[in-house]
């Protein structure tokens, strides 16, 4: 099976921590050159060199934040410029906070709708033709379950990840025949920042403590436990590989089996 990404340029959002920082350091590993992107420069920094490296690979980094959709165009074109295209785009973005829908201010759904779809239509726009020169094409959009099966008390996630998943299926229909495939990967609960904001959220809200909140997460996960941020990057980086060049459009749960629908 063919997972050697030598010679491939991949920019990975969200990737100073949790599953984007996993999903960059899985790609190096595998011998892309990685570009990571962020708002945080000094965490750029630190994750850049953590990268593994062959000798041969060119690891770089772009700051830019994603509440400002304009400035991302900006910057991304700006890179494109003086970089070779990328084979690979990794879209993974911080969701929006929890809380029932019908409490959610119109302004919230904005603002998730522009730092998700948005900034991933602009990303998609500025690398696809790149994509197409080079005859190879991995668009992967690290989403949710809540795709599948609608999530309590994440009202504007669910509405959000939702529009990517039919945006993303749109692209996999329109790039196909340029070899350049479209998937997203729907990670479970994992073991990142985002899950612990999660936990705290709902234990002030019950009155239940951490881990009291914590046993019952995993109680409804097959598995019994809660996924490591490097087992998401697995999926991620084998749907970037050669070896998944006839797998397109597709949702991937990586849930430890919670999802209750097929």
């Amino acid at each position: 099976m063919n997972v050697n990404l030598d010679g491939k340029n991949a920019l990975v959002c969200g990737s100073t921590q949790g599953i984007g920082k996993a999903s960059a350091m899985e790609l190096a590993s595998l011998g892309a050159n990685v570009t990571l992107i962020a708002r945080n420069e000094e965490a750029l920094k630190f994750t850049c060199a953590e990268l593994s490296n062959n000798g041969n690979q060119k690891h770089n980094f772009i700051v830019a934040d994603f509440s400002n959709p304009d400035y991302l165009k900006v910057i991304i074109n700006h890179h494109l410029e003086s970089n070779s295209p990328f084979h690979i785009l990794v879209n993974n973005t911080g969701g929006p906070k929890g809380g029932e829908i019908i409490n959610a201010d119109t302004s919230e759904f904005i603002s998730a709708f522009s730092n998700h779809l948005i900034c991933n239509h602009i990303l998609v726009q500025a690398l696809v033709e790149g994509m197409k020169s080079e005859k190879y094409g991995r668009i992967i959009n690290i989403i949710s379950t809540s795709v599948k099966l609608p999530l309590a008390n994440l009202g504007v996630s669910n509405t959000i990840r939702g529009a990517v998943a039919n945006w993303a299926k749109t692209l996999a229909n329109e790039l196909g025949k340029y070899n350049i495939t479209v998937n997203n990967v729907l990670p479970g609960a994992t073991a990142t920042g985002r899950l612990e904001t999660i936990i705290k959220n709902k234990s002030n809200v019950s009155g239940k403590t951490v881990i009291e909140i914590e046993e019952e997460m995993k109680g409804e996960i097959p598995m019994r436990r809660f996924a490591k941020p490097e087992e998401i990057a697995n999926a991620v980086a084998f749907l970037a590989s050669p070896a998944a060049s006839y797998i397109n459009g597709v949702n991937v749960p990586v849930d430890g089996g919670r999802t209750g629908n097929l």
